[in-house]
């Protein structure tokens, strides 16, 4: 008797779980291509800055010309190495989002060719709109449980070593890159880079306000399941 309850079981579970895979996964594929869409057409061409990892691909990209999804990946891949040996949730949870973000930068990397048309915007509104976009796509995969680089992920286990805020932690390291990207380019505008990241954080704000608790997904009960076994 119990031999045929075990298999049904694992059927229920497994079955309940693709309606929640389904919608999450088109929403870190939707959210990837609104942050790529953001990154290329509104910020490469003003050489604007954003927090995080991604900025300093950014910076890779002003200055030697290497393609920005692949140094995020790069830069995220010790902070992934880590969730993947110390805190597994986090990696399962968040792996999808940082393979199809990076992927969705670099296959977009020119953007204005993709769209059909050359966007001309005054710098600011490049910064606005672009800040759009990338709040746009960073809030609806924060929204499903999930980032798009490594940098949200250090400064969550940067603020569980020294017990501190996660946000303020967030804002130290994105204070760092901007500082430091205006050290090593001077003609990176500070101020329109600022005003991108002020409306990044207002945008993600506004799709994570009171985000619906989501199960979790079958990586993550999978994972579970696998270290119950051993």
């Amino acid at each position: 008797m119990a031999l045929t309850l075990v298999p049904q079981r694992i059927a229920l579970r497994v079955t309940s779980e693709e309606v929640v895979i389904i919608p999450k996964s088109l929403a870190v594929l939707l959210g990837s291509f609104l942050l790529a869409i953001g990154i290329n057409v509104f910020l490469v061409p003003h050489k604007l800055l954003d927090g995080g990892f991604i900025g300093i691909a950014l910076l890779f990209n002003y200055i030697l010309h290497l393609n920005v999804g692949w140094v995020t990946f790069i830069c995220s891949a010790p902070v992934y190495l880590y969730a993947l040996l110390r805190h597994r949730p986090y990696f399962y949870n968040s792996i999808f989002g940082l393979v199809s973000s990076s992927l969705l930068i670099d296959f977009f990397r020119d953007g204005q060719k993709w769209i059909g048309f050359s966007v001309e915007l005054d710098p600011l509104l490049c910064s606005i709109v672009g800040g759009i976009f990338v709040g746009a796509g960073s809030g609806l995969m924060l929204r499903h449980k999930t980032s798009t680089e490594g940098a949200d992920l250090l400064a969550l286990f940067l603020s569980d070593f020294f017990s501190l805020n996660v946000g303020f932690v967030i804002f130290f390291l994105d204070f760092l890159i901007i500082c430091f990207g205006t050290l090593v380019l001077p003609d990176i505008p500070l101020l329109l880079s600022t005003i991108m990241i002020i409306t990044v954080s207002i945008v993600t704000s506004l799709f994570t306000h009171a985000a619906p608790v989501s199960r979790p997904t079958t990586w993550i009960r999978l994972a579970r399941w696998s270290r119950g076994k051993k």
